[in-house]
């Protein structure tokens, strides 16, 4: 994770998902543990009950049997990046000076191929210098696999080392998550690799920000400490296998206030596959800034500009402006599935992809509730949320 020098919270809008806000800080000719990117939910969880993560092994194992069965498959990770303070800051302009900057997270070993998942943003920099520790004292130089996924904030690393070296985690599905089910973390808080804490599933469904601005939707809200350091490592169910990857926390201080979010396992794992096969990942943009309605159900798109909104309700250009959608306008439906809430929204378009024709239904308040269809070509989502439109 991102050293972070001021934890501050924000509220969220939508551009094909909600966006946030943090003020992100750097170290310099330090090392420094991987920071929490700050993030707030942005809904509470659907009611809807599913299957507990649990349901094959109700009474699941001790912290400790987790603990011997999925260290050796838990890898510290640094990356160390330099920068240049300045072309003209040195001696007669003749350039500036170098600073170095350490950086820690954790990481899941996924293959006996030599793949390793973590989060993007503890690998994000130019050219950055892995090193994966692992264990037993074994230390190996590791490249990244395709280009990490910020959108996702999913990463795949690849060391060379023998297969007896290795020991992956399998992966749960992380949509039977349930309220109350017992989890374990495992990460390098605070520099201080194989940390256990433990806890429970606090929430489901949540909304979290994405390093590059758009919305990661299905993460696993949890109390298990989780700290700057805990980044990429995984937050393990009472089988001992992975729900999710550790992500961010939300805290007024910097540290553990007991509220932490995980990615979504299932959704780790599919992009981390597309990765390792060579693909490149992509993602639908429509282009709105969408909320909640004052009243009834659905997601409304906003009709003023502002901190959640900063491109405006629409975005110039995009395929929502190009369709015809306008501000205020409630969806109520997308290709016939119903939507609740600007959450909902959001979850629903990610699960298609750019070029797709979908069909919105949607609604005018204050004109009796006019209901009409429009015809939306999803767009290919751009490597930032825009800021400005």
């Amino acid at each position: 994770m991102r050293r972070i020098s001021l934890a501050l919270p924000v509220l969220a809008g939508a551009i094909a998902g909600a966006i946030v806000a943090v003020v992100i800080g750097t170290g310099s000719s330090s090392k420094t543990v991987t920071q929490t990117i700050v993030s707030t939910p942005v809904t509470a969880p659907a009611a809807t009950a599913v299957p507990t993560s649990q349901s094959n092994n109700r009474s699941g194992m001790t912290i400790n049997q987790i603990y011997r069965q999925d260290s050796p498959g838990v890898v510290d990770i640094t990356v160390t990046s330099v920068t240049n303070a300045g072309a003209g800051s040195g001696f007669f302009g003749l350039g500036g000076q170098s600073q170095t900057q350490e950086d820690e997270g954790a990481g899941v070993v996924y293959n006996k191929q030599g793949d390793i998942i973590t989060d993007e943003h503890v690998v994000a920099g130019t050219d950055p210098k892995i090193e994966v520790h692992f264990q037993d004292g074994v230390n190996a130089p590791a490249t990244i696999v395709g280009t990490p996924d910020a959108s996702t904030d999913v990463a795949v690393i690849h060391v060379n080392v023998p297969t007896s070296q290795l020991h992956p985690i399998p992966f749960a599905d992380s949509s039977k998550a349930q309220v109350g089910d017992p989890v374990v973390a495992i990460g390098s808080p605070f520099s201080l690799p194989e940390t256990v804490t433990a806890g429970i599933v606090s929430a489901v469904g949540r909304a979290i920000q994405a390093p590059n601005g758009y919305t990661i939707t299905g993460a696993i809200q949890t109390d298990a400490a989780i700290n700057p350091g805990n980044s990429g490592g995984p937050l393990l169910d009472a089988n001992g296998q992975v729900l999710g990857l550790n992500d961010q926390i939300q805290t007024s201080s910097g540290s553990s206030a007991g509220v932490g979010f995980a990615t979504p396992g299932n959704t780790d794992v599919q992009v981390a596959n597309e990765m390792i096969a060579g693909k490149k990942v992509q993602h639908a943009y429509v282009g709105l800034c969408v909320q909640n309605p004052l009243t009834g159900s659905g997601a409304q798109v906003a009709t003023t500009s502002g901190q959640s909104c900063p491109s405006g309700p629409v975005v110039a250009g995009g395929p929502a402006a190009r369709a015809g959608i306008k501000p205020g306008d409630v969806i109520t439906a997308v290709n016939g599935i119903k939507i609740s809430s600007s959450d909902d929204f959001v979850a629903v378009l990610s699960k298609y992809s750019p070029g797709q024709t979908v069909t919105f239904t949607v609604t005018v308040p204050g004109h009796g509730s006019t209901r009409r269809t429009i015809q939306v070509t999803l767009g290919n989502r751009p490597a930032t949320a825009p800021t400005s439109g």
